[in-house]
């Protein structure tokens, strides 16, 4: 059978012979609560489509200075092809919210995925040499916004899925699979678009080799994810009835510990977006060249991973969520710091990446735990719409912290003229000057050490859906204890 019964089945012939335990034995041919192989299937097809949209998104990041070379532009309308994505992602995340709790998870995925497809194939005609120069840029922006518009749609529905699908005992690790799979895909961009860069006319190439990624999770999403719900709920909590979308964003809002972890939790996306986005305009001043930077983002992503992974099966065995995301948000801070320091020193190839790796463990290590948490606090608000706010908190800041981030960039000095990689040959044309961001990068890391003590001394929540949960298994022993209480002896 598919179905996986979570009631072991009695092996004592003399106690399957009670006409009370009988009827329990037989109930299991129809069991309260079931997981189906199925889910695993459908978890890949949000990975790949998580992969494929951040591929799309960070695509220009670790290939900048090419980027303003073949479009003919500065670093600012660069890095207008990633604040794209943050922007129209607000707007949309609402819509993507409530399409996820009402409409379910097909119409939301396969929706997203679709538009993650469109919006690939349009920046890609911005690399043919048949489209007029003047129109490269707006052709390639306009891909990214299609895109962009997928993206809530997708980065929303991990929680939605480990709620619906999978067990209280498997929901963090289900969680931690398909979020960290929006991080994989900017490791993935980050090495590969240095890769298949190395010369500013190979853009088209890079932009059609990133077409492929969105067309598979398109064609998995539309013919293989077919169905919102199991046939059987996984647990008591997915059973239950939500509430409606605009009555849960009423609760969402006055409800003080989310708010304090949309502060928090937004925060940590941002500063993760905000380096991700600037990364190799922070490094270049210094000598370290589009590869290195490539490579640096490729080991905090990688690292993070591990630290996801090891946080996302923890608390599902301990059920220890806030601890969890205090410490893990306490070492990312420092690790932040460590970085934002020793970034602005030249030839530190080795303590970069160090700092690169700390910071993505304890940074990653906090995605499927807040995640959780914010189901956790919420509900029964729908899972949707509890991580949709969270991320949307996470757009909103991100752009803010760019723009600070940019608005903050000085003229380099002479030492860093002279170790600089990164100045093209439309600089002087375009703006696309290189800028000395130490001063970014320490207020960078004073934003990560302040969402730390926002969140460590703030926030504060008992566990909503698992204490329902809790009631629900006690009152279902209470009830078959009394009901065997009152079974004669005769009967026996």
């Amino acid at each position: 059978m598919e179905a996986i019964n979570n009631t072991d089945r009695l092996s004592d012939p003399l106690m399957r012979s009670s006409p009370v335990l009988s009827s329990v034995d037989s109930s299991e041919d129809k069991p309260e609560f079931k997981v189906y192989k199925r889910r695993w299937f459908m978890l890949s097809v949000v990975c790949v489509l998580n992969i494929a949209n951040a591929m799309i998104w960070m695509t220009f990041g670790p290939i900048a200075d090419k980027a303003a070379d073949f479009y003919n532009v500065s670093y600012d309308d660069v890095n207008w092809l990633s604040m794209i994505f943050m922007i129209v992602s607000i707007p949309f995340g609402l819509s993507a919210s409530w399409l996820l709790d009402t409409m379910g998870l097909r119409a939301s995925i396969v929706f997203g995925a679709w538009l993650n497809f469109i919006g690939s194939v349009v920046r890609a005609l911005s690399g043919f040499d048949f489209i007029p120069p003047s129109v490269r840029y707006p052709l390639v922006l306009t891909g990214q916004g299609i895109a962009a518009s997928s993206q809530p749609f997708v980065m929303f529905s991990p929680t939605k899925l480990a709620a619906t699908w999978f067990r209280e005992d498997q929901r963090a690790t289900a969680n931690m699979i398909a979020s960290v799979s929006n991080p994989l895909g900017i490791l993935v961009a980050n090495v590969i678009s240095p890769v298949l860069t190395p010369h500013k006319d190979d853009i088209y190439f890079t932009l059609l080799m990133y077409c492929i990624p969105a067309a598979l999770a398109m064609l998995m999403a539309t013919f293989g994810f077919c169905s919102s719900h199991p046939p059987t709920p996984p647990s008591s909590s997915a059973a239950d009835v939500h509430e409606p979308f605009f009555q849960g964003l009423k609760k969402i809002l006055q409800n003080q510990a989310y708010l304090v972890l949309a502060f928090s939790f937004g925060g940590g996306i941002a500063l993760f977006s905000t380096i991700s986005t600037l990364f190799e305009q922070i490094l270049c001043p210094q000598g370290y060249s589009d590869m290195m930077v490539g490579i640096y983002g490729g080991i905090m992503i990688g690292v993070g991973l591990f630290g996801a992974a090891f946080a996302g099966a923890y608390v599902d065995k301990t059920k220890r969520f806030m601890e969890t995301a205090k410490i893990s948000y306490a070492f990312a801070a420092l690790a932040c710091i460590f970085l934002a320091v020793i970034s602005q020193q030249p030839d530190q190839l080795i303590l970069t990446g160090v700092a690169s790796g700390i910071l993505g463990f304890f940074a990653f290590a906090l995605l499927p735990v807040c995640l959780e948490l914010g189901v956790e606090c919420t509900f029964p608000v729908a899972e949707g719409t509890s991580a949709g706010l969270l991320y949307m908190s996470g757009q909103v800041q991100g752009i803010a912290y760019i723009f600070i981030m940019q608005a903050l960039g000085r003229p380099l000095s002479p030492t860093q003229e002279n170790l600089q990689v990164c100045s093209n040959s439309t600089s002087t044309s375009t703006g696309a000057e290189p800028k000395d961001m130490t001063v970014s990068v320490l207020v960078f890391a004073g934003m990560a050490s302040l969402a730390a003590i926002v969140l460590i001394i703030f926030f504060n929540t008992e566990y909503k859906r698992l204490k329902s949960e809790e009631c629900r298994a006690a009152d279902k022993i209470l009830n078959f204890s009394g009901s065997s209480h009152a079974i004669s002896p005769s009967q026996i």
